[in-house]
């Protein structure tokens, strides 16, 4: 039998029965709606969050590790027995990366590598008033430092070009600004672990959006941490890299920490909670859109159902007119393609608006993400997946209640 004739008929009972085909192509377009707007949601903060932790944070940072876990004179003398050794405390060794301003330059020189920034971190307290606050203070070379994090942008008062011409000057994050309730111009004493004072002024204020960066560190000059230290010119405790791909740092990582035998931590490792919360958000949209799916193709199944129920006697017309079961089949699949199509299409609309109205609606996370807006990510991949799974539904949907209709005996139902 032609196609074209199944499609006619096909047309002339969606048309029949217009109430029954709306609902069934509006299950399609709400599971698909969802399914865009939730996946656009999702993959938008995904990648909002992995930018900022990229941003913040180097791809690959490479420092000294200070641990207990030393072997002991009594070990390494007598090595055959055993030796119990009670609250083992760190050996008293320096933190700082030997040849670290020679390591940094030849990492440089890499033709995969963004920027190198070499760097002096340590714990302080900054002091306004009776009440110090804790946080870090970043001893490095400003320029550099712009070239990974692009610090320009990210100055809120104040200007980057100060900092080069202020030997004592700072710049502090905004939250722990706005803590120690103070602006550009302010002068604070920097106290270290150690017990060293230096009255710093502040002539700048930063802001990365994230609270754990905003709220605690601090940038200077190199040469007034080591100062402040009362460390050598040549004393570096980190190095932060960039590369030009980011994946690639996983594995350079492994290269690094071979070559110099330094702990390296790529930025995977750095932000893995990142990273489980995005498998997890991936998770939720698949069960949910999974679940979406199933209920509209449920809802379509029972509509398709009640439809060869009611079109019996003109199932048994058409078998007795020469139509064979395959022809039946094919009438009650180009009902639910068309279902699919006509729902899928409105459904990607709807979300697709849906999905605009809520990256355009302003969105206050305070102090713990720099956002104005929610996150919205708009992939063409997605809204194809989408027409798919909607497409896909309905056939499977459709296709029983198909198999049900060329299986009739048109003699039993004209016979009543």
């Amino acid at each position: 039998m032609k196609l074209g004739i199944s499609l006619q008929i096909a047309k002339t009972h969606l048309l029949t029965k217009k109430r029954q085909t709306l609902i069934a192509m509006l299950g399609v377009t709400f599971g698909i709606a969802m399914f865009i707007v939730m996946i656009s949601v999702i993959k938008g903060v995904n990648k909002f969050l992995e930018d900022s932790a990229l941003d913040s944070s180097p791809h690959i940072r490479i420092y000294k590790e200070i641990t207990s876990n030393h072997p002991s004179i009594i070990e390494d003398a007598n090595p055959s027995n055993f030796n119990i050794i009670y609250h083992q405390l760190p050996k008293n060794e320096l933190i700082n990366i030997k040849n670290g301003l020679q390591i940094a330059a030849n990492i440089e020189k890499e033709p995969t590598i963004l920027g190198v920034s070499p760097q002096i971190s340590s714990q302080v307290f900054f002091n306004k008033g009776p009440v110090p606050f804790s946080g870090q203070i970043a001893g490095v070379d400003v320029l550099k430092e712009d070239k990974l994090y692009d610090l320009k942008k990210r100055v809120k008062s104040g200007n980057l070009e100060s900092l080069l011409s202020t030997p004592n000057g700072i710049l502090m994050g905004k939250v722990l600004a706005r803590n120690l309730n103070v602006k550009v111009g302010d002068k604070i004493t920097v106290t270290t672990p150690t017990g060293n004072l230096k009255l710093v002024k502040i002539v700048g204020i930063f802001g990365f959006g994230i609270q754990t960066v905003d709220g605690v560190k601090c940038y200077a000059n190199m040469s007034m941490v080591q100062e402040i230290l009362q460390k050598d010119k040549s004393f570096v405790t980190d190095i932060h890299i960039k590369m030009k791909d980011s994946q690639a740092a996983l594995k350079y990582a492994k290269v690094l920490k071979n070559q110099y035998g330094y702990k390296t931590q790529d930025w995977a490792e750095a932000n893995s909670a990142f990273l489980a919360g995005d498998k997890i958000r991936n998770g939720m949209v698949i069960m949910v859109s999974i679940t979406l799916l199933v209920v509209a193709g449920f809802g379509i199944y029972n509509i398709m159902n009640m439809n060869v129920i009611n079109k019996m006697k003109d199932i048994a017309i058409l078998k007795a007119t020469g139509f064979a079961g395959n022809d039946i089949v094919s009438i009650f699949l180009i009902q639910s393609i068309i279902i699919g199509i006509l729902g899928a299409l409105l459904g990607i609309i709807i979300g697709f608006c849906l999905s605009y109205l809520l990256s355009s609606m302003p969105f206050d996370a305070g102090d713990f993400l720099d956002i104005k807006t929610f996150p919205i990510l708009f992939e063409p991949k997605y809204y194809g997946l989408g027409m798919i799974f909607g497409i896909t539904t309905t056939i499977l949907a459709g296709y029983m209640p198909a198999r049900k209709a060329s299986k009739i005996d048109p003699v039993a139902i004209l016979r009543g």
